[in-house]
């Protein structure tokens, strides 16, 4: 071909058609398509018409630069098979796809077959659990109508006594307006004494002030005043003890003070525990504790509880004297 002897083109229909002749009879009736080069120009089969004796003389040349053209681009195969019906392989193909066909359908019948068990068993025993559930139910109404029953019985039962606590309430009302009438009278009875023990108070108070007056008329006078009040308290108050200087403290305060520091003195001669203490002052050792408590915000007093448990009050003053009378109880 290089040489130019023979054409690119009669060397492959020559090859192709003794090919096919020794294959044919393997494949039944086979034919190639169009072969030829990416430019289009058909090598195999021959173009109809075609003249196969063309002048060789001075071509040689030509026609080995067209086959080296032609080779040089490259080939392109196209084969087309046409098989028989009859042939081993088409009957061979037809069973291998009527079979998979076959299996496709069988495989889809069989799911089918258990989809439909799944359902018709899920079907089962969603009955029998819409079964269960209407005994419970059943069950359940039953209970509530005996539970009922029960319950209206029990009503019944309250509502009689109900009846008969309203008849019992209203003779009992009876007889607590009877108790507020007689506690309406002791109320008046206290409140009468409350005046009378006003009076008294207020009888002692004036007392009080003409004593003051007088002490402070003479000034030699006001240690007696001072050891009659002392006697006073001694003989008012006999479960506790006041010292000199609680006295003394007590003639100093104003009369409002006066009133409130002795009723602190009253409360600690009847029942010191119900006193309310501000704070504990000493506690040193071998020395009792001393405790201060406060009365009208300003007022100071401080007591202690002795060795035989009985209250001896200290001092008596206010906010202004308090220094004076912590250092007086340093040394106490």
């Amino acid at each position: 071909m290089f040489k130019g002897s023979i054409r690119l083109k009669d060397a492959v229909n020559s090859n192709i058609d003794r090919y096919l002749r020794n294959k044919s009879s393997n494949f039944g009736e086979s034919y190639p398509g169009d072969g030829g080069h990416r430019a289009g120009a058909i090598l195999y089969p021959e173009e109809f018409g075609e003249e196969k004796d063309a002048p060789l003389v001075a071509n040689e040349l030509n026609i080995a630069s067209e086959n080296y053209s032609l080779l040089n681009e490259g080939l392109l195969l196209t084969v087309d098979t046409k098989l028989g019906y009859h042939t081993p392989i088409s009957i061979g193909l037809l069973a291998f796809y009527s079979l998979l066909f076959a299996s496709g359908l069988y495989l889809y019948y069989r799911s089918g077959v258990k989809k439909a068990e799944r359902e018709e068993m899920e079907k089962a025993r969603e009955i029998e659990r819409l079964t269960r559930t209407e005994k419970e139910y059943i069950e359940r109404l039953k209970n509530l109508g005996e539970e009922k029953e029960t319950l209206s019985a029990e009503l019944e039962q309250i509502r009689e006594r109900f009846l008969d606590e309203k008849e019992k309430a209203s003779r009992a009302e009876d007889e607590i307006l009877e108790e507020m009438l007689a506690l309406e009278e002791k109320i008046k009875e206290n409140i009468a004494v409350q005046k009378k023990k006003q009076e008294e108070i207020d009888s002692l108070k004036e007392k009080i002030e003409s004593y003051e007056k007088a002490g402070r008329k003479d000034g030699r006078q006001k240690p007696r005043a001072l050891d009659t009040l002392h006697k006073r308290f001694k003989a008012l108050y006999k479960n506790i003890t006041i010292s000199e200087r609680a006295v003394s403290g007590f003639t100093g305060l104003t009369e409002e003070l006066r009133i409130k520091s002795e009723e602190i003195i009253h409360q600690l001669n009847e029942n010191p525990d119900l006193v309310s203490v501000k704070r504990k002052v000493f506690g040193k050792k071998n020395q009792a504790t001393v405790l201060e408590v406060l009365f009208a915000y300003n007022g100071r007093l401080y007591f202690r509880r002795t060795h035989d448990n009985r209250v001896e009050v200290l001092a008596i003053g206010t906010k202004n004297t308090q220094v004076k009378d912590l250092e007086f109880l340093g040394k106490v």
